[in-house]
């Protein structure tokens, strides 16, 4: 445990990527295997379940400390995290506690099975063995809310540069339903099986923002055009029989979409699609919101799918019959995929479709016109363009329209964590509807830090009321919040739900009497 706590002590002491790069090196060079697999593991999100209620761990904490509940919310609210306020509050260690991360993570686990005073004995006895840094990993570990703020590029970077293996190689190994306890470091990077189960996804090719003048892409004719969808990016694999959709985030959905499986079933041969999950009524792509009610449910009705059908719009083929497909231009992978789509006419699964433009000048308006179809712009991609593992500038760019903006005041905030833990960086807005404030959006980007401290110090000055961790504060600094997509809402006391919203600038040009109008913003959804 101590070597992990020293690599995330390094990569939380630094914002340069190279330096994460060499901590992370650093440590694997040090580390035994079977902690590097866990190392990976919890970098790559495969967290334990919480497997203690984290109101025991708070109420373990008082009874060590015999502080007051009062003083202990209040250390809460200004750390803004559970288990670095336990951290902080709890005293010295009498002993030292020398164990491996595997063996944390085996003794963790087993705590499911465990009785409440068994699961406290360990607790306390591990608090009073260990310092104060690896009791904030013993207690986000506990607590199921590992996190870690290196992206899977630096991870992906740093162990190719450790192994000499390729890096799409490397991220195909690691996606895919494996787990800590049974894989071995060395079959991880050295990629020897890459399809050691009919599940495993592929790493996602993904585009950048365009960022140059369309006569710079060269000849219209190189490029393909399709429309940018807001749905599920998913890979919807068939191998052997067996069918397994997976997100973007590599989270396997497939009970969420039965009638996509269904369709998938009834098809013939082995494949892996790449395509973009909506839903989809009487030909027409419905927001996103809509899409959303239908996510992540214990029972998934006849009824709801009825209300919210869903179609996968397929725009890319990755293999067939057990052939990666990856490294032939695009141009080649879509003809294969119409002819599989055409021969064997899939319900629920729709062959992208493509933009037809003779001229880059006739894109612009195209792209005005996303919004009218629930689209959020065009895709550009070369047709000469292998499938790439990851991000690479030149063959795939994303050109979206201009997001949707409203007027709208702060009224709550809570201070950050980790290196934002000073200030207030959580942000509560509110619009006019009728003579009231009602909420309609949280942010948390988009002011430079400057601008974080400021609000921070008007916060200080001017709170109202005090809810745990949070503050009302009186309604004066208004804000320009962008969003992507707006919809109808019954979770949201506004009634609407805002798409991905963030700060776009600060309004100190405003007041609170120039903010929007509720009844206003609703007729923005289509």
């Amino acid at each position: 445990m101590k070597h992990f706590a020293d690599l995330i002590n390094a990569l939380e002491s630094t914002n340069k990527t190279n330096a994460k790069i060499d901590a992370i090196i650093d440590y694997l060079e040090r580390a035994p295997d079977e902690d590097k697999v866990w190392f990976i593991a919890l970098f790559t999100g495969k967290r334990p379940k919480r497997n203690v209620n984290t109101n025991y761990m708070k109420e373990w904490a008082l009874e060590i400390t015999g502080l007051p509940f009062w003083l202990f919310q209040e250390s809460y609210s200004s750390v803004g995290d559970l288990g670095e306020t336990i951290s902080l509050i709890l005293p010295p260690p009498t002993q030292k506690i020398d164990r491996s991360l595997t063996e944390w993570m085996t003794d963790i686990l087993e705590l499911k099975q465990k009785t409440d005073a068994e699961k406290k004995a360990f607790v306390l006895n591990s608090w009073d063995g260990l310092d104060y840094t690896e009791r904030l990993i013993f207690n986000k570990l506990l607590g199921g809310s590992f996190r870690i703020g290196v992206s899977d590029k630096t991870l992906i970077n740093a162990l190719t540069k450790f192994s000499g293996q390729e890096s799409s190689a490397l991220m195909h190994s690691l996606m895919g339903k494996w787990q800590p306890e049974d894989a071995s470091f060395r079959e991880l990077i050295s990629a020897e099986n890459i399809n050691p189960d009919n599940s495993k996804p592929y790493p996602f090719c993904l585009a950048y923002p365009l960022e140059k003048d369309l006569q710079d892409l060269g000849s219209p004719d190189e490029w393909l055009v399709e429309y940018k969808w807001d749905g599920i990016r998913g890979q919807i694999i068939r191998r052997n029989d067996e069918v397994f959709i997976w997100s973007r985030g590599e989270e396997l959905v497939t009970p969420q979409f039965p009638e996509i499986e269904e369709a998938v079933k009834a098809m013939k041969g082995n494949f892996v699609i790449d395509g973009e999950i909506l839903a989809v009524s009487n030909g027409k792509v419905l927001n996103f919101n809509e899409l959303q009610k239908r996510l992540n449910r214990k029972t998934l009705t006849k009824k709801m799918q009825s209300e919210i059908p869903v179609e996968v719009f397929a725009y890319d083929l990755l293999e067939l019959e057990n052939n990666d497909l990856r490294e032939k231009p695009i141009s080649a992978r879509r003809a294969m995929l119409e002819e599989l789509l055409i021969n064997q006419s899939p319900e629920n699964i729709t062959l992208s479709q493509t933009v037809d433009f003779n001229e880059w000048g006739n894109l612009d308006l195209i792209r005005e016109g996303s919004r009218d179809i629930n689209s959020e712009g065009l895709m550009l991609k070369h047709k000469d363009s292998p499938y790439h593992s990851g991000r690479k500038k030149g063959d795939w760019w994303k050109w979206k329209i201009n997001p949707l903006t409203i007027d709208a005041v702060l009224i709550y905030a809570q201070k950050g964590s980790g290196r934002r833990s000073a200030y207030y960086t959580d942000y509560t807005f509110a619009v006019k509807n009728g003579d009231s404030l009602v909420t309609i959006a949280k942010a948390y980007s988009g002011l430079t830090d400057k601008e974080i401290m400021e609000v921070s110090r008007f916060v200080n000055k001017n709170a109202i009321e005090k809810f745990g961790p949070v503050r009302t504060v009186k309604a004066e600094l208004v804000f320009e919040i962008a969003f992507e997509g707006i919809g109808f809402s019954n979770r949201h006391k506004s009634g609407v739900a805002l798409r991905f919203p963030r700060i776009m600038r600060w309004r100190k040009d405003k007041t609170v009497n120039d903010i929007d109008d509720l009844e206003e913003i609703k007729k923005l959804i289509q």
